[in-house]
């Protein structure tokens, strides 16, 4: 991840906590294109015992904002499978709109998984 971090194509940021600085999470900003395209794919995790606590809206919103003020992009998609409704939730309540499906989209667990494609623009 360190090694990864140091490419022009990713950012990494943690997630801490206001009060003890705990890291309860990461967001990442990858496979960035700039040129006519200016875009990124967008994913996130919490830690076990951090979920449902805001933490993971606040750092996405904050990475939304240094993605397009700092490192001046114009879009950012996140692919979420559409069983996943905690995660649908978190980029709806950040502001992301459904673009559409994509069928058999990414690999997990060895199986082929349809996603749903969530994106944010700049404005």
């Amino acid at each position: 991840m360190l090694a990864r971090m140091s490419t022009a194509e990713y950012r990494s940021f943690l997630v801490c906590t206001r009060d003890s600085n705990e890291i309860a999470g990461v967001v990442n900003i990858s496979n960035i294109v700039m040129g006519m395209l200016r875009g990124a794919h967008l994913g996130y995790y919490a830690f076990a015992g951090f979920e449902r606590r805001g933490l993971m809206g606040e750092g996405i919103r904050a990475v939304v904002r240094v993605a397009f003020s700092q490192i001046r992009l114009h879009r950012l998609e996140a692919n979420i499978q559409p069983t996943n409704a905690a995660s649908i939730a978190l980029v709806r309540s950040c502001g992301f709109t459904k673009e559409g499906f994509s069928p058999r989209y990414l690999k997990i667990g060895g199986r082929w998984r349809d996603h749903e494609r969530w994106a944010i623009r700049s404005s």
